[in-house]
């Protein structure tokens, strides 16, 4: 059976996992009477409730003869690792754009990525049934961005489809038929080719990883040249040419539509998984023992952000979890970094703590949501940069980022990158009313900036943000402008106290929970740290007035999620996360410890 192995990439939120959805149903990959969820790839909780991919997918379908194994990767700049990896799995790319946005920072990363592998785009527009599409100005803009990414004659020949994924149509003019997606898997068919093979033994490179309680590791790639089967005795390379670990492949999987189903022998040009090795990782060359020669693989782009992963040591520790020892987070820390390239995990300053790196915040917010799931209770430091040396000169990481945003608050936006070191690129405007803004920032401004743009506009701009390259330092950056309230007591909160406290500033907890001292319960509206007193109740008297019996009405209190608390905190605080709250805390409980450490800081 002829084969074509594609990825589709797009920016997030283009319609990558939905077009999936869709040809599978049309393709007749489920029954007729068989439940599907809505956006069937993204099999992960958290991959649900925020509606992005976050790990990369292979799904598999049948066309008139042929299989097509088809890749559905991350839209997140963030998880951009995962997309990197899976283009030495495929032979073409389908790019996803939305006919109203056009191409995106993510779109400009994968297509370069894609462009540079020497693969040959399909591109389609999707969501042309938007009011406001404008699909003739976004192929003229995807037009000059392959142009900008040194795409050869043969790729620069791109064909074009438009269409709607989610009302299952694609055709070759915007006015075409709408009937199914038959047009692109036949462009797919036609323009993509056959996976190359190359003689001699049994190779493949692993590019996805995953645990199964039943089978152990199994590691996913492309079969570069010979065959497989379950029985058969390999081992492993590293990309140096260096012996892993030898073992016996236990059993071949192939995808057919969501499913894995055992297959009798993997060939040459398919993507397969294989289980029964226990090391081998992402990047690693499966051969024959015979075989000494590793595939070649691309490196991958470096982390640009460091977070402190640590015991929780808090007063209310153990109450809520019971993953709370070191040895249990270090354990769960080297099975992620195991599994996803793009995060790296070194031993901290003590042993109860570790340096996590990784591609941004989203990406680190997701690994910390994941282990809070799983039952374990840390404490997180504020995100660090991770700066380079060169000829003597200290590097920072500079990010693209693309705003778009009601014309009305551009001053605003513009006025605020620019206190933050950012440097205005473009400024155009981008459909009714709208203006989108380009601009080169350091990525330690935009710690915590995304909840502060979306107060600024009314919550109205869209943010986009992309590593761009290594730069120069651009030097000291204003931090927060206020101050926090600090329980000076360990207790429950009183509704009566935090009533009083309201004039002092934003209060972050409810009446009646649990809090103790150093524990941060609110914001104060000063820039100066405020120690107060949360657990007063009212004075009984035996005067009964209606002046002095006024109700106590407590404001709604300001809640941070897990994000916007990473970016809020400052270098002396830690965010606590357990299974059931996420609270924020200084890191010297003791006010009389916190002025030491100030001190021995100002000398």
């Amino acid at each position: 059976m002829s084969l074509r192995n594609i990825a589709i990439i797009a920016h997030v939120d283009h319609g990558k996992t939905t077009l999936i959805d869709v040809l599978l149903k049309q393709s007749g990959s489920f029954r007729e009477n068989e439940r599907v969820e809505e956006r069937a790839m993204d099999s992960n909780d958290i991959e649900r409730e925020r509606g992005i991919t976050i790990l990369a997918k292979v799904t598999s379908l049948l066309w008139k003869d042929t299989r097509i194994n088809i890749v559905d990767t991350p839209g997140h700049a963030d998880f951009g690792g995962e997309v990197e990896r899976i283009l030495s799995m495929v032979d073409g790319v389908v790019i996803l754009v939305d006919a109203a946005e056009g191409p995106m920072p993510q779109t400009k990363f994968v297509l370069g990525k894609a462009l540079a592998q020497g693969l040959r785009p399909i591109v389609a527009i999707n969501k042309i049934d938007k009011s406001d599409e404008r699909h003739l100005e976004v192929l003229e803009e995807i037009f000059d961005l392959f142009i900008a990414l040194d795409a050869t004659p043969e790729q620069l020949d791109f064909p074009v489809l438009y269409g709607a994924a989610k009302l299952g149509w694609m055709a070759s003019e915007p006015d075409g038929a709408r009937e199914s997606l038959a047009p692109l898997l036949d462009k797919v068919v036609e323009h993509v080719p056959e996976p190359k093979t190359e003689t001699g033994p049994f190779r493949m490179l692993v590019t996805t990883i995953e645990r199964n309680p039943f089978l152990g590791r199994i590691l996913t790639g492309r079969v570069f040249s010979g065959s497989v089967k379950a029985g058969d005795p390999i081992h492993t390379l590293s990309r140096e040419g260096k012996i892993i670990e030898k073992g016996r492949v236990s059993k071949v999987l192939a995808f057919r539509g969501l499913e894995r189903t055992p297959v009798d022998v993997g060939e040459a040009g398919d993507i397969v998984a294989i289980a029964g090795l226990e090391t081998t990782t992402v990047a690693d060359t499966i051969s024959v023992p015979s075989n000494m020669e590793p595939i070649a693989s691309k490196p991958i782009d470096p982390p640009t952000l460091s977070v402190t992963f640590r015991i929780n040591d808090g007063p209310l520790a153990g109450r809520e979890g019971d993953k709370v020892q070191s040895r249990v987070i270090r354990e769960r820390l080297m099975r992620e970094a195991e599994g996803n390239v793009a995060i790296k995990v070194t031993p901290g300053d003590d042993n109860d703590s570790f340096d996590v790196a990784g591609r941004g915040e989203l990406q680190l917010a997701v690994l910390i949501e994941n282990m809070r799931r799983e039952g374990f209770e840390l404490t997180i430091g504020r995100p660090k940069v991770l700066f380079k040396e060169e000829n003597g000169e200290k590097l920072e990481p500079i990010e693209e980022v693309i705003i778009d945003v009601d014309d009305e608050h551009t001053g605003t936006v513009v006025q605020k990158m620019t206190e933050r070191k950012g440097e205005l690129v473009e400024m155009r405007p981008s459909g009714v009313g709208r203006t989108r803004i380009r601009l080169l920032v350091p990525t330690r401004s935009l710690i915590g900036y995304q909840p502060e743009l979306l107060s600024d506009t009314r919550g109205t701009a869209i943010f986009n943000r992309l590593f761009h390259s290594f730069a120069p330092f651009k030097g000291e950056l204003p931090g927060r402008r206020t101050g926090v309230l600090i329980s000076n007591g360990t207790g429950q909160s009183v509704a009566f106290a935090l009533w009083n406290l309201e004039d002092r500033g934003p209060i972050m907890i409810d009446a009646g929970v649990d809090i103790y001292e150093g524990m941060i319960i609110g914001e104060h509206s000063r820039d100066n740290d405020l120690e107060v007193n949360a657990l007063k109740g009212k004075q009984l008297t035996n005067i009964r007035t209606t002046s002095k019996d006024e109700a106590v009405r407590l404001t709604t209190p300001k809640k941070l999620t897990l994000e916007q608390s990473l970016g809020y905190i400052a270098e002396d605080e830690y965010v606590e996360v357990t299974p059931k709250s996420i609270r924020l805390r200084k890191i010297w409980l003791d006010p009389n410890d916190r002025k030491r450490a100030l001190r021995s800081k100002a000398s």
